[in-house]
Formats: structure tokens, sequence, C-alpha cells
């Protein structure tokens, strides 16, 4: 009610021409405003797992391959060539004459530093499973580099696509790593100019940017990105004129936003997943209700999703058969036990499990507002009192990496590698997100991540889905249908891979 009342004030606002004369302003200064609502708490890559994180790290940052983002073919980017050597090994050869934004030329020293800084389980990056499969990386030459593998890693070259940004060596290790996170350097095409550490950054186009980038030069010469609290603020400063580009906001303004005289509003499936993620190992308090399977089954039981993926996300997104996206590699929806919509039969499974009148608990979320309380909501009907914690993501996520949420939603997109790799170790392979904690699941997984034969990644992997499936511990409750705001003189493309690529958008 508060944010239709609020769409049609505003409209009058921009009838008015308005905001229609902010917009243009900014096109004149060629300054394109983005609002993300999930402050990041550090901008390195490294040490951040949230999808603005990566957002930014491809402006800022380059890596040795690029993912064409239609496509999705590899092309040489910092490496202009690459080769597997015996399985256990990644040869590159470096791009010469590339241009850190400090001035200073990369090379081999650069590159060696920086896949040995992620690999390294001292440096407490924030996605392990990302670079578990790096052994060590050494330089031939000042442009070869080799990275040695643990085992073989089918998707390799896919990670170095998408999370291995190369940092700058002398500059990194001069300032240390916290100074080195307010001030960072890349050789992206944007260099940061300004950061207020979870408030705002400042990108400049790079004028020294390598000419035969895959991502081309900018077409815009600066970006402002500002991080805010909440959907209702990013819509407000979307629709006075404040902001130009804006994601994720409520479906249900979608059409309201499209009547906007100034404004668009667009929809793309990505390959993000929304989940609940249920305490089967105690972690937020041993022998709580969550550990017994019977409760657990209740849960998947208990809620709806087909109704929430067409009602409340909507846009065309679907209920996945299985705890990843449909398109990875090793993705079986077949062998998952699937789990009806069946509030009578989750009543009686409480009862078996001793519950006969349900029990309390806490959910704690960072995903809408209104999309958390359909879940409590359901819950409820059943007689599971979960109490919500609404939080912000960087706050959600630590208190998940504490152990100290009993049901959470959230929300996990896989660093848009196209392979279960990237989604199934990290919510159930031992790590933070891990609260299954089977050890069966963890030998299944490792057998998946380090085979070269697809047959047999699948066969792991299968076996793997069918016991988390069957085990009821992690919830896949609907893919996400990605809605963006933006002033219709931005000339802007969503991708499949939802990553917002910037540098490739212009004003019309």
């Amino acid at each position: 009610m508060v944010i239709g009342r609020m769409l049609r004030g505003l409209a009058v606002v921009a009838a008015l021409g308005l905001a229609a004369g902010e917009a243009a302003a900014q096109k004149s200064a060629d300054t394109l405003r983005i609002l993300f609502r999930d402050a990041v708490p550090n901008i390195e890559l490294y040490f951040n797992s949230q999808r603005t994180g990566l957002i930014l790290s491809h402006l800022a940052w380059d890596t040795l391959v690029h993912r064409d983002p239609v496509s999705f073919e590899l092309k040489p980017a910092l490496a202009t060539d690459w080769k597997l050597i015996e399985d256990n090994s990644l040869e590159f050869t470096l791009r010469q004459g590339v241009k850190f934004h400090d001035g200073s030329t990369m090379t081999a020293d650069d590159v060696v530093y920086t896949i040995n800084l992620a690999a390294d389980p001292n440096s407490k990056v924030a996605t392990p499973s990302n670079y578990s499969w790096i052994d060590t990386a050494e330089k031939i030459d000042d442009y070869k580099v080799r990275v040695k593998l643990k085992r073989p890693t089918p998707a390799a070259l896919e990670y170095v696509a998408l999370v291995l940004p190369i940092n700058p060596k002398a500059y990194r290790e001069k300032v240390g790593a916290e100074a080195f996170s307010r001030a960072p350097v890349g050789t992206g095409p944007y260099k940061i100019v300004k950061l207020d550490q979870a408030k705002e950054v400042h990108f400049e186009r790079f004028a020294d940017y390598y000419k035969d980038s895959p991502k081309g030069m900018p077409r815009i010469g600066k970006l402002l990105v500002r991080f805010v609290p909440d959907a209702a603020t990013e819509m407000t400063e979307l629709l006075a004129g404040r902001a130009d580009w804006i994601w994720n906001l409520n479906p249900d303004q979608f059409d309201s936003v499209n009547k906007m005289p100034t404004l668009q509003a667009v929809r793309a499936e990505s390959m993000r997943i929304g989940y609940l993620s249920i305490d089967a190992a105690g972690r937020s308090g041993a022998g709580n209700p969550l550990t017994k399977l019977k409760v657990r089954q209740a849960i998947w039981h208990a809620i709806d999703r087909e109704t929430i993926a067409k009602r409340l996300v909507t846009g065309g997104s679907r209920v996945p058969p299985a705890p990843c996206y449909p398109t990875q590699f090793g993705c079986d929806g077949d062998v998952a036990v699937k789990y009806d919509y069946d509030p009578a039969k989750a009543k009686a499974l409480l009862a078996e499990a001793g519950y006969p009148d349900g029990f309390d608990t806490e959910l704690v979320s960072y995903i809408l507002p209104q999309w958390t309380a359909s879940v409590q909501s359901y819950l409820q009907a059943v007689g599971i009192r979960a109490k919500v914690s609404q939080l912000q993501v960087a706050a959600a996520i630590q208190r998940a990496w504490r152990g100290e949420n009993p049901l959470y939603l959230g929300s996990w997109g896989s660093y848009s590698v196209n392979d279960v790799s990237a989604i199934l170790p990290n919510m159930l392979g031992g790590g933070n997100d891990d609260y299954a904690r089977d050890p069966e699941i963890h030998k299944l997984l490792e057998e998946g991540g380090s085979a070269n034969d697809p047959a047999k990644r699948k066969a792991a992997y299968s076996a793997a889905i069918k016991r988390v499936t069957e085990q009821a511990y992690w919830l896949p409750l609907h893919t996400y249908v990605n809605t963006y705001g933006f002033v219709k003189t931005l000339d802007f493309k969503p991708f499949a891979d939802e990553l917002p690529r910037f540098y490739l958008y212009g004003w019309k």
C-alpha cells in the first residue's frame, strides 16, 4: 500500500518533468547512478560472497579468461592462451602491456601472487570451494604461469573466468590487505576513484585499459554505486530521479514502473536459486527439532513452492526439482525425491516425530520480506511457529557462518558457474553454509569434483542429490527472475548469468 501510494504520487513528479530532468542531467554528465541493497563489507571479491561483490569486481578487475555473457564461450583476456598439462596443471600465457590502475604493468608475479593468495587456507577467503581445487601457482617466466591442480577439475576455467580477479602484488603487499580493501587497484575497464565502505563506490573509465579486451572500452564514463537499506528506499530513489538503475524490485511493482514516462522495467530468469536451509546438524542447538528427519520432511511438504514461484516471484520462475540450477552439469532432477505440497501430511509427520502441537523456532532471512512472510505462513499453518529475523545480507551471512540460523532463507547464484560444483559443495560440502554435515555427502561431492570422466562425475553428483533430498536437508524453493528498473535513456540488456555488465551499457 505504501509503495502504491508512492508510485502514484511520484508519477505526478515525473509528469511534471522533474524526475526526467534529473535523469537527463546525469546523462549529460555521463554518470550512471546504480543502487544496491546489499552493502559489500569488503569490495575485494575474495573476501565477500555476495552477488553485488561479484558484479563490482568485474568492473574494476579482470581475469585471465573471459566468459562470453551470451554464448558462454571462453575467450582470452589477461591470458592470451592456455593449455591443460597431464590433467593436473593449467599453463597460461599472459598478455603483455596490460596496466593496473596505478600505472604498473601486470606480469606473472602478480598472477602467481593472486592465485596463491586465493588458494591459501590461511587467507580465509569467503568461499573456499571456489579455490579448493588449486594447489599452487608458479612462475615459468615473466609472461607464463603454471597452476597446479589438487585434482582433475573440469570446471576449472569457469572458475578462472568468474572468480579469479588479478591483483597487483607490489601495491597490495606495500599497503596491506586492509588498506587495499579501502583503495583497491585492478586492471578492469573502470578504476575505483572513491570508496566509502558499505556506502558508495565511484568508478571512472580507465583510459589505459588494454585495447584487445573482450569487455571493450566502457561506453559510459562514470558509475556511482550507492548502497541503500531496503527496497522501499531503492524504489523512492528511482522514482524521484535520483537513481538510474535498480534490480530485484518487488515483482508487484513491475507494471507500475512501466507506466512511468521516464522509466522501464524488464524481467529475466537467472541461475540464482532461492532456498531454505534447515539445521539438520544441530549447529544452532544440539537436539533441536530440525535434527529429526520427519520434521524436515514435514517442512518440505508444508511449503507450497509452486505458488511462491508463480504468484510471488512471477515472471516464469520455476521450482527446481533438485538442489541446483537445472542447466548446471550434474544437476540430476530425475533422482531427486519429490515432496508435494501436502499440509495434512506435514502435520502427520510432525506428530510422528513427537511434535503434535508443533514447535517454536527462528527463521532468519535477507530475501524480500513478502517472500519471507509467505514461508512463515506456510510453516505456521502446520504448527511450526517461526519467529522471523529479517536482516541485511551481510549480517544474515555472518550469522549463518557462525551456525546460528535454525531456518535460513537465502539465495545462491553459483557465481554464475554452470556446474554443480559451484553450489553443492558450498552448501553441503562441510563449509560455513553446511547445516547438514553429512560425511556421505561430503564423500560423494569430493568424488564428483575430482573426476574428469563425465559419467563418473554425474554418478557421484546424482547420488549426492538423492541423499540430500531423501534427508530433506536443503530445500530449493524457486529460481530467481530478476526484475530490473531503469531510466529509458539507458541502453540496458540483462544476461542469464545474473551479471549486469555496466561497461557494455550506454546512453541511447
